[in-house]
């Protein structure tokens, strides 16, 4: 009800309130009940044109059901409070196309024996799912994309900017900020890597899975039910299944998996963000835009919305291909009961977090602000300190004994005392124990100022950062034109299919 105490309209719906990260025209698109009504119709359209192609329905069935099809003359809500009845909306709906059927042949083609003959209602939806999440999985690659070519070219302008490197929340070892591009980028281009091999396979069946009234409905043809499975796989540009998957749910939880790992990829590279955005950090901050990252009560405050959003469905999504799992691992029978209703809004909403978490990630990595001097300023905090590691490598073996204790131990104590002062004095009081420790024969002042200066002590990081970026060319470049990929995919959520 709205304040008022009156209902809203059945067009009010799920727009997304609570879930910001998700509120897009282009998830309504491509993931919101109408797109799940399209691609519910595109099913029974589609199996219509295979029925007549293959003799097994009467001359101009499909160009009726196709028309009858259109998704404009279907109550979505209407659908959904009616498939209270029989436990999903495909059996609501299908009593509607078929009076539209009825009316728009009106007894001259015989059209309605076109309709959903030999499917049962898991077909429909298991393959009206796969269409919905293909759709989406297309415009989610095309944003990734975009947002791994970002990533690259930060890697390369910053191979040489230095930074610290940060373990167990202290300050480790040198580091550069395009290593720090680059690892998000290798996270991000496997993540996408394995969901654009993810296979959107047809569901066929029938009622137990055995295809019998297939086989009933082929007799006497030269086809057989799975050239009809075969034929809808291509009619909707889905993946041919070498047989019915009604309890074999892999094709689901695989696509959760792979959602949920550019989630995760995406998080990962939103909890740096953040915190590298704070102020007494400062090493980044994300793109500015009108209204964004403001405070109802502070003006000051410039927060980073991006990364919070992209950070909260991250936080979402274990949960999601959870219970993908669990209702895959409770499939019971040759079709499931109340399993299978489960992994429907789970898996919407991982696509939907995922297309969301898409968009704002690449406008994240297109506009983020880097500032090489705050991650100076942070890496001489620690001072020479830093260096200790790579110190004690070089020098402890040229330390004879002393006192019972070896060089590296020397070398040790070196730090322990350093550690007894204060941070901002630790610099200053490193060089000075060090040089005490280390008689200038042994080491000169010039050798020791080459082993403190944090750009020789990088280790192989421009050589990590160039294998990464090489490893993936078709995520490091951006595809010539994205947006085709996109647009297509909005225009088959609004009832398209691929002929």
């Amino acid at each position: 009800m709205d304040g008022t105490g009156h209902f809203g309209s059945a067009a009010d719906g799920d727009v997304g309130l609570l879930s910001p990260v998700s509120a897009s025209p282009l998830v309504t698109a491509l993931t919101g009940d109408r797109a799940v009504l399209a691609a519910i119709l595109a099913v029974e359209s589609g199996w219509a044109a295979v029925l007549e192609k293959a003799g097994l329905a009467p001359a101009g069935s499909a160009a009726v059901v196709a028309s009858a099809a259109e998704a404009g003359r279907f109550d979505a809500a209407d659908i959904a409070l009616r498939a209270q009845g029989g436990g999903n909306p495909v059996i609501p709906l299908l009593a509607d196309l078929r009076k539209h059927v009825t009316a728009l042949d009106a007894g001259r083609v015989g059209a309605l024996k076109a309709v959903h003959t030999t499917l049962t209602s898991q077909d429909v939806l298991d393959t009206a799912l796969m269409l919905l999440a293909r759709n989406t999985v297309e415009a989610v690659l095309a944003d990734l994309k975009c947002t791994t070519a970002a990533l690259a070219t930060l890697a390369e302008q910053h191979a040489d900017t230095l930074g610290v490197g940060r373990s167990l929340t202290q300050h480790s070892l040198p580091f550069t900020f395009g290593l720090r591009a680059a690892q998000w980028f290798h996270g991000l281009a496997a993540a996408g890597r394995q969901l654009g091999n993810v296979q959107f396979p047809v569901q066929f069946g029938g009622a137990a899975g055995t295809l019998a009234a297939g086989t009933v409905l082929t007799a006497g043809s030269a086809t057989s039910p799975f050239d009809l499975a075969d034929s809808l796989a291509r009619q909707l540009g889905l993946a041919a299944a070498p047989a019915p998957w009604h309890t074999n749910r892999l094709a689901v939880t695989a696509l959760g998996n792979s959602l949920a790992s550019v989630l995760d990829a995406a998080g990962k590279i939103a909890a740096d963000v953040l915190f590298l955005s704070r102020p007494e950090v400062a090493e980044l901050a994300e793109p500015r835009a009108a209204g964004r990252g403001v405070s109802s009560a502070m003006p000051q405050k410039q927060n980073p919305v991006l990364s919070v959003l992209i950070r909260s469905a991250a936080l979402q999504s274990p949960q999601l291909v959870a219970q993908l799992h669990l209702a895959a691992a409770n499939f019971n029978d040759e079709r499931p009961d109340a399993a299978w209703h489960t992994e429907w809004p789970a898996l919407r909403q991982l696509l939907r977090l995922a297309l969301g978490v898409a968009g704002q990630l690449r406008e994240l990595a297109e506009g983020l602000q880097v500032f090489p001097d705050a991650m100076r300023r942070n890496l001489d905090v620690a001072g020479p300190l830093l260096l200790a590691e790579g110190v004690g490598a070089a020098v402890a073996p040229l330390l004879a004994e002393q006192d019972g204790r070896n060089g590296k131990e020397q070398l040790q104590a070196v730090v322990d005392g350093t550690l007894q002062t204060p941070t901002a004095d630790q610099g200053a009081t490193y060089r000075r124990l060090l040089r005490e420790a280390v008689p200038a024969e042994t080491l000169s002042d010039g050798q020791l100022a080459e082993l403190l200066d944090p750009a020789g002590y990088l280790g192989q990081a421009a050589e990590i950062s160039r294998r990464i970026l090489a490893a993936f060319p078709d995520f490091a470049l951006v595809a010539s034109d994205s947006s085709a990929v996109t647009n297509s995919a909005h225009n088959d959520a609004n009832g398209a299919n691929r002929g």
